[in-house]
């Protein structure tokens, strides 16, 4: 824990990359599980939480069959004697046909309806109105989709998985400074605590958010890098007893296992999404982030198509009007009309498609029944 709340308030604004980082290793935890099962399931007793099936799922998804499922990944700064507060929140979606990631970051301070509470407030009051199951309850009415799997972390005790592990190194493409941190072009290894100060620089950056994405990526790869070598084999324990002291989920050992065997490279497939068309503001003297409405609706609907789980999108509609598909970052226009049973020459017609290869992620395509196409 923190020795005093200034040291705390420091390091409030804990980066989405890190909640990435974490997912990973949730996802290739059980790279050697086989051989070191009984310590693996011991620690990951004591991180798992369970959670009520979401109401917005008639049947529990499975993994072992293959479904496509979402997480809450929640970074929360508690202090000793407070609940704290979820100054981190990504949602993840999963396909297995697809073998991607969609990760799509929250602005903590968005302003929406604290679901349970009665309150219009920022969402990551929900953590302290309510723990988890509210932190659900609030972003499943968000991005209106379901929330199976959650992961929370103690983002204080993060830092000390990389140390577990002995640190990590990277090749930082330019050299960097913030303080009196200094980042030199080249390779660099770094501690927990370097890490993370290297994972958030921003402003010093002349890429901004772009660079700094790029730098995230880099201590998730050099973590798996870690985690795949048989120098670290013996580091498990210690691994293992960081992530039991500082995260909750309800992934249970079975699915862990599940998702390493059947989501092998899945992290060089992960899109990163984020708001970028809201506005700030206060009320009061209280700031917000309010979130554009038609933006929602698009990350709403690039989501569902994920889960395939959207109430208008279907590959086997029977509706005489037809269906609409929303097109997906991986997507051509020869790959949807093979997913339809349909031709090239017919989702330009029904959606005259001045230019076939524009088509845009996020894009609404007009899908009519194969025996009407002409």
């Amino acid at each position: 824990m923190r020795a005093n709340k200034t040291k705390r308030k420091k390091r409030n604004k804990i980066l989405w990359g890190f909640l990435s980082i974490l997912f990973i290793i949730v996802i290739g935890v059980g790279v050697y599980a086989a051989n070191l099962y009984f310590s693996f399931s011991s620690a990951l007793d004591n991180m798992h939480e369970k959670v009520n099936k979401s109401d917005k799922r008639e049947e529990e998804v499975s993994i072992q069959d293959k479904d496509p499922f979402s997480v809450l990944l929640l970074g929360i700064d508690e202090g000793e004697h407070d609940v704290g507060r979820s100054d981190t929140m990504i949602v993840a979606t999963v396909n297995p046909r697809l073998n991607t990631i969609k990760m799509l970051s929250i602005p903590r301070d968005t302003r929406t309806e604290i679901v349970g509470n009665g309150t219009t407030e920022k969402i990551n009051h929900a953590y302290a109105r309510g723990g988890v199951e509210m932190s659900i309850a609030t972003v499943e009415h968000f991005l209106d989709i379901p929330i199976d799997y959650y992961v929370k972390v103690n983002m204080e005790g993060f830092m000390g998985i990389i140390d577990a592990f002995g640190g990590v190194t990277v090749d930082n493409d330019m050299d960097l400074k913030y303080k009196k941190y200094h980042f030199p072009k080249g390779e660099v290894t770094m501690n927990g605590k370097d890490a993370l100060i290297f994972s958030r620089i921003r402003k010093q950056d002349p890429r901004g958010d772009f660079g700094r994405q790029v730098r995230q990526k880099q201590i998730i790869q050099a973590i798996l890098n870690k985690a795949r070598s048989f120098s670290s084999l013996l580091k498990y324990d210690d691994v293992l007893d960081e992530l039991g002291d500082q995260v909750k989920t309800n992934f249970s050992f079975k699915e862990m296992m599940s998702l390493q065997q059947q989501y092998k490279g899945i992290e060089k497939n992960i899109e990163q999404l984020q708001f970028e068309k809201g506005k700030g503001g206060y009320i009061g003297k209280y700031w917000y982030y309010f979130p554009d409405e038609e933006e929602v609706k698009k990350y709403q609907d690039i989501l569902k198509q994920h889960l395939e789980i959207s109430d208008d999108v279907s590959s086997n509609s029977n509706d005489e009007e037809g269906s609409t598909y929303i097109v997906q970052a991986e997507d051509t226009l020869s790959s949807i009309a093979k997913k339809f049973g349909v031709t090239e020459a017919n989702l330009v017609e029904w959606n005259q498609l001045s230019d076939p290869n524009s088509i845009q992620v996020g894009q609404k395509l007009s899908i009519e029944e194969p025996n009407h196409s002409r």
